[in-house]
């Protein structure tokens, strides 16, 4: 276990399993939360998104359901040092250990103003898995499909309650499509680009249940580099959380 700085004296526990990515901090971003709002974060890892949540904003709560124990763990860690260091805010973090696919059982229905999830980027079975199975649950279909997440995503929100996602641009149809079946309408999305000249390498997507079809705002392309190193955007996005990155 290391401790990894977020900034504002927040600070998460990470593993070599469980750590996190420039994905992670950019999820963070788009989902805009409001003070007074409840989230839920659907596999939290060790609970970056949670964390960076209270670093400026006063949620009601935020929910984090993690499959792994040892993710799980290392949230709980987080919180407790976190307290100690006198952030009062994560004590409004809950961990919940728990498969999304039951989450009937972890939470009532209609209890959610935003659902956030950063999910397995791959189908099971393309690709090399890891043999690591806590790896393979993160990068792989293997126990959280789009199906899952979208599923417990209807279940959760209350009308008009919005699903945060980010997943591979190749599999944008797949997301989209999947939001519809579950009555989450998209109505904000966004491109990532490692740089102006590359092909964009993210997608962010807001979805809101119970939606008409129609309008979707497709906002400009968020670009992370040019020739300084971090574009100003980037720069403000990753704020007092440290000058580097990792992808």
């Amino acid at each position: 276990m290391r401790i990894e700085p977020l900034g504002e004296g927040v600070e998460v526990c990470v593993s070599d399993r469980h750590h996190f990515s420039t994905d992670t901090i950019l999820l963070a971003d788009f989902a805009r939360i409001k003070n007074g709002e409840r989230v839920v974060e659907l596999g939290t890892g060790c609970g970056t998104i949670p964390l960076l949540m209270i670093k400026n904003n006063s949620p009601k709560e935020i929910c984090a359901i993690e499959i792994q124990d040892d993710a799980v763990d290392l949230l709980q860690e987080s919180l407790r040092r976190n307290l100690l260091n006198g952030i009062e805010n994560a004590a409004l973090i809950h961990p919940i250990r728990g498969d999304i696919r039951n989450v009937r059982e972890l939470l009532p229905a209609g209890s959610a103003d935003l659902v956030v999830c950063n999910p397995p980027y791959k189908l099971s079975g393309s690709g090399i898995e890891n043999p690591d199975d806590g790896k393979k649950t993160a990068r792989h279909e293997v126990k959280c499909t789009l199906d899952d997440v979208c599923a417990a995503a209807n279940w959760l929100l209350r009308f008009s309650g919005r699903l945060v996602i980010c997943q591979r641009p190749e599999r944008l149809t797949d997301l989209l499509g999947t939001m519809r079946a579950y009555d989450l309408e998209p109505k904000r999305l966004r491109m990532v680009q490692g740089r102006i000249d590359k092909p964009p390498k993210l997608v962010l997507i807001e979805a809101k249940r119970g939606a008409k079809h129609g309008y979707m705002e497709v906002q400009p392309a968020l670009i992370v580099e040019d020739e300084n190193g971090f574009t100003p955007e980037m720069r403000s996005i990753y704020g007092s959380y440290k000058d580097g990155y990792d992808e």
